[in-house]
């Protein structure tokens, strides 16, 4: 499995002069601020997609803009590939470098800046995690809305790479819809500012751009991010059903009644075991599939709003109707949706995919999944943000039988293929790095991937930037 998908063959005169380029960088940085060393280059060899790895030339740790500013106007000087990294939570391989690369990693940029709360909003450094805004401002009763499942650890730059979303973005948006602007680097060590505090910004959306550029257009070092008040009240409702193809309908006629809860969460039956096993959250163990429908506002709209819910989940023969009773309940029914994935690692090796489709297409794509599962004799745990139709199945497998993983990999690579075909696309919130890479002419024409690979090399002319993710390596621009 791990020579199935290509990287770029290393610059030979780069890997040539790594002792220079390393005694250079010793001049930019003090020395805590650089690793070089084979041993101390392991954990960065790889990221949550830990299927592939190689071993950098070298780690940058900058701790300013301007640190990151003369890293990468010495590496754009010298032809020098760079590798941005957050905290290497990326499930695609966006962080895995190569072997004559510079990773540029930024965990001592971990600052919150400014908590603007006339503005509702907060200015924080690239390596300040998720779930530490929201914690900064939450008794000034805010919060900051994405919130993916490994918040308590992915960075602010790494979601806006992936444009990552998390359980209640069905209301509240992913992070475009929640970032304001940035301060970046460009690959010439050129620093520019992008939005602001103001709603909409003048000139051409660059920020939109930015956000869900895997780390190819430049460094983000800085974030302007929308803070939102806390609702009245929230809670949590479990739903059980018979089987995955009444759920799936059960969201789409939710969504096409246009009721908006917060979140609409999904697990089937092997999800729900392995869940409940972990957290003892409560789920039901006598269904085929649960969602998690979590509602706010006051009681009373609560409880029209599940009334109206509760209608349209019998219609689709729901066996469980379970509404959280207590603070205590709610946060463990979200610890065991949050969970899954480390959860189903105690259990087996397993790679997450992240498609998305059209609710409409939910009950189809859950059924054809499952064949294309047995059809290579492996075993899935689907849970997955329903309400957005942002999928994720858990392909279970063992990583220590080459067949075993290789079918794992054909088997993902037709679920996404399949997401595609539902009129869906290859990648909701996960990003395309490596992994999704050659199936981007599945879902682009030649055509579409010239304009777009065309717009990243207007910033990065000579491909240094994260140079073997998102575009086929076959039919890129000579550089």
């Amino acid at each position: 499995m791990s020579d199935a998908i290509s990287f770029l063959k290393p610059r030979a005169d780069v890997l040539a002069r790594r002792a220079q380029i390393v005694a250079d960088l010793t001049d930019l940085l003090p020395p805590e601020c650089l690793v070089h060393e084979a041993r101390e280059l392991v954990p960065f060899e790889t990221d949550a997609f830990v299927s592939y790895r190689r071993l950098p030339l070298a780690v940058a740790l900058p701790r300013s803009t301007a640190e990151v500013s003369a890293i990468m106007r010495y590496c754009h000087r010298y032809g020098i590939p760079v590798v941005p990294r957050g905290a290497g939570t990326s499930l695609s391989g966006g962080a895995i470098p190569q072997e004559d690369a510079v990773v540029l990693g930024l965990s001592k940029m971990n600052r919150i800046l400014e908590i603007d709360l006339p503005n509702r909003v907060a200015v924080v450094q690239a390596g300040v995690t998720n779930l530490n805004i929201s914690e900064s401002v939450s008794a000034e009763g805010f919060f900051y809305a994405p919130d993916p499942s490994s918040q308590l650890a992915c960075t602010i730059g790494g979601n806006i790479g992936m444009n990552s979303g998390g359980a209640h973005c069905l209301k509240y948006g992913v992070t475009t819809n929640n970032l304001l602007g940035v301060r970046m680097v460009l690959v010439d060590g050129t620093v520019i500012e992008l939005g602001g505090k103001a709603l909409d910004a003048a000139g051409y959306d660059l920020l939109g751009l930015v956000c869900g550029h895997e780390g190819q257009l430049g460094i983000v070092t800085e974030a302007t991010v929308r803070l939102i008040a806390k609702p009245e009240g929230a809670r949590p409702v479990l739903f059980g059903f018979e089987a995955s193809e009444e759920a799936g309908a059960c969201v789409a006629d939710v969504i096409a009644a246009g009721i908006i809860p917060v979140a609409i969460e999904f697990m089937d039956k092997p999800a729900i075991e392995i869940c409940e096993a972990f957290a003892h959250a409560g789920y039901p163990l006598d269904v085929g599939a649960l969602l998690i429908v979590e509602v706010e506002g006051s009681e009373a709209e609560m409880d029209a709003t599940l009334t109206d819910i509760v209608a349209i989940a019998r219609r689709h023969g729901v066996k469980t109707v379970r509404e959280c009773q207590s603070a205590t309940e709610a946060a463990l029914i979200w610890k065991g949706r949050k969970s899954a994935f480390g959860a189903t690692g105690r259990i087996a090796d397993y790679i997450c995919m992240d498609g998305t489709v059209p609710l409409s297409q939910l009950s189809h794509v859950l059924k054809k999944t499952a064949e294309i599962i047995d059809h290579y004799g492996l075993r899935v745990a689907n849970v997955f943000h329903a309400g957005d139709g942002n999928m994720h199945p858990l392909i279970l497998f063992n990583a220590n039988d080459p067949e075993d993983a290789a079918r794992a990999e054909a088997a993902g690579n037709d679920i996404l293929k399949l997401c595609v075909d539902a009129g869906g696309c290859l990648t909701g919130e996960h990003g395309v790095g490596i992994e999704k890479r050659d199936l981007m002419r599945h879902q682009y024409s030649e055509a579409d991937l010239a304009q777009q690979m065309a717009v990243r090399a207007a910033f990065d002319p000579g491909w240094l930037l994260n140079p073997s993710k998102v575009f086929p390596l076959e039919g890129r621009p000579a550089v």
